[in-house]
């Protein structure tokens, strides 16, 4: 069934595991497709195809996308009746969870339709490869690989014809996109301690219209067309996000999710902080923790100290006022877990400045101390 129509240029059709961007006009595209990719000047359609589903499934078909993705496109064209002059998009992700999000400004008109899952894939640029490609095969680096299951596919329309070069900054600045809206999302890298700016396996088509009109030089931020593409890739990303993972900025509100790129998990954190609690204050924490973790204002100062501890890792802070810093910090993430402000000094005095340091584990140990220091005096009385 047809779900969108733009400009009078493209029909956007869905069925049951496919999305197909029709041309009812000739359009320039550019594609990181496998089979047929690159720059063209001839093609028929774009199509994105759910090929398994999101973990634990590889079906036949999937697995011919990623060894002969040249028989795969012909698969799917075959499947849909589509022809096979076409540039094609690979995902597990659902097409019912796609987001389509259109940008006009006078007679200018974007159009991108995004489908995406992070949970398992998200990466950030520089992080460890698992692959090295040598003589058409892949090879393994020796760097354990999880599962790859995550991608985000952008098809991105343009009613106006681009140069070549344009062509390749819509692709810069839909990438841009992309990734502020994992930023604004908070979205953790899978594969490193930093935050995601992609998945390992996202794929981009942009698609403009051919006309007989002076060519779009330019696409960058200094450009209208550049905004609208910023605008639609960034809002078509976060919608189906929140689709497919129902990832939203609500939902981020959360002290594990800041942390869990430090392999922390809910379990890893009520053990954590158990061991500074008792007995029964450590059965009390297990049972409300949800609470405690969803928590503004706790939420806000452990985020804070994350924020400072990427600082000190990029050496912006000098690693010289580390135990100064975290230490203040550290007393304002008990205090917002206990209430009690006016011990502000008191936490910061008993924070154990000579144990912190940046490394993964010794930070979360840091972070378990100060939340427990706050949650064993929660509900402590003080009677005169």
């Amino acid at each position: 069934m047809i779900i969108g129509k733009f400009y009078n240029g493209i029909e956007v059709h869905r069925s049951e595991k496919i999305i197909v961007v029709k041309f009812l006009t000739p359009h320039r595209v550019i594609s990181t497709c496998r089979a047929g990719g690159g720059l063209r000047d001839d093609l028929d359609l774009i199509f994105n195809h759910q090929s398994c589903e999101p973990t634990g499934h590889t079906r036949k078909v999937h697995v011919q996308a990623v060894h002969d993705p040249a028989a795969y496109l012909q698969t799917i064209c075959l499947q849909n009746g589509l022809s096979e002059n076409c540039a094609s998009l690979g995902t597990a992700a659902n097409m019912n969870c796609a987001t389509i999000k259109a940008e006009t400004f006078r007679d200018l008109e974007v159009v991108t339709i995004c489908t995406g899952g992070v949970e398992t894939n998200a990466g950030r640029a520089g992080d460890p490869a698992s692959l090295y490609e040598m003589g058409g095969k892949f090879e393994s680096t020796g760097i354990e690989a999880k599962e790859p299951c995550g991608t985000i596919n952008i098809i991105l329309c343009i009613n106006k014809e681009l140069t070549q070069g344009a062509m390749v900054r819509s692709v810069m600045m839909a990438t841009e996109a992309k990734t502020v809206a994992l930023q604004d999302l908070n979205v953790n890298s899978c594969y490193s301690d930093g935050l995601a700016t992609g998945t390992g396996t996202d794929q981009i088509a942009v698609a403009s219209r051919l006309t007989s009109e002076i060519p779009l030089t330019g696409a960058g931020k200094h450009t209208k067309l550049g905004e609208l593409i910023g605008r639609t890739v960034k809002m078509a990303v976060a919608g189906a996000l929140e689709l497919q993972n129902g990832m939203t900025p609500l939902s981020r509100k959360s002290v594990l999710k800041h942390i869990e790129r430090f392999d922390a998990d809910a379990k890893a954190v009520q053990e954590g902080m158990s061991i500074f609690l008792s007995r029964e204050q450590a059965v009390l924490l297990t049972d409300n923790f949800n609470c405690i973790d969803s928590d503004p204002i706790t939420v806000a100062a452990a985020a804070a100290l994350v924020h400072l501890r990427d600082k000190f890792i990029q050496r912006i802070l000098p690693e010289s006022c580390l135990a100064e810093i975290f230490t203040a910090y550290g007393a304002h993430l008990a205090a917002a877990v206990s209430g009690k402000y006016d011990r502000f000094i008191l936490y910061k005095n008993r924070l154990p400045s000579e144990k912190i340091r940046l490394e993964k584990s010794a930070f979360l140990e840091f972070i378990y101390c100060c939340m427990a220091m706050g949650f064993e005096e929660k509900w402590e009385i003080k009677f005169q």
